[in-house]
């Protein structure tokens, strides 16, 4: 018997897996921090005006709370090739089998994927400026705001509010009425 395949939900995966886990628990993530630190150019940008998505970005002090989904056994080999067909789009991402704790002290090894920081996408930028980038940005999949504004709502309603991000998603409010 195989051990289940879990996917660690960080981001959009949250709100938007693209398929029914079979199990969801709360988990942390240690040694990494959620950041907008990736320069989308397919789903939330393009290539000539980039966008910003979520990624894992490794930081010795930092943690990352989110959700591991357990894909259903009979389903595993479709939903993963599904998931890397969505993640794995580009080069940015690096597929990891990550150590995570769920919510009872129970651990879990699921994939993640952690940004590649020697990517030609990743960034490190300040909050004015990714601000900025997210309320002028659109890509294949919609306005790159609303991918912000869906993942700061969807971690408040689990409980998992994250501070930074829902400043983020203050300031592209008070940015997108200016324009």
């Amino acid at each position: 018997m195989s051990a289940p395949v879990w996917i660690f939900a960080y981001g959009s995966l949250i709100w938007n897996p693209g398929f029914a886990p079979a199990e969801t628990r709360r988990a942390r993530l240690q040694g990494c921090r959620r950041s907008f630190c990736m320069r989308s150019v397919c789903f939330r940008g393009t290539p000539e005006a980039p966008g910003l998505v979520l990624a894992l970005d490794a930081d010795a002090g930092a943690s990352c709370t989110g959700l591991a989904l357990r894909v259903a056994d009979h389903e595993a080999e479709t939903v993963l090739a599904e998931v890397r067909a969505r993640e794995l789009v580009t080069d940015a991402y690096l597929e990891r089998r990550v150590p995570l704790q769920d919510e009872h002290g129970a651990n879990l090894e699921a994939i993640a994927y952690v940004i590649d920081p020697a990517g030609p996408q990743y960034c490190a930028l300040d909050p004015e400026e990714q601000a900025r980038i997210i309320a002028s940005s659109r890509g294949a999949r919609g306005e790159n705001r609303d991918y912000l504004w869906a993942t700061a709502r969807h971690l408040a309603g689990l409980g998992l509010p994250d501070p930074e991000l829902e400043a983020l998603a203050q300031r592209v409010r008070a940015l997108s009425a200016e324009g």
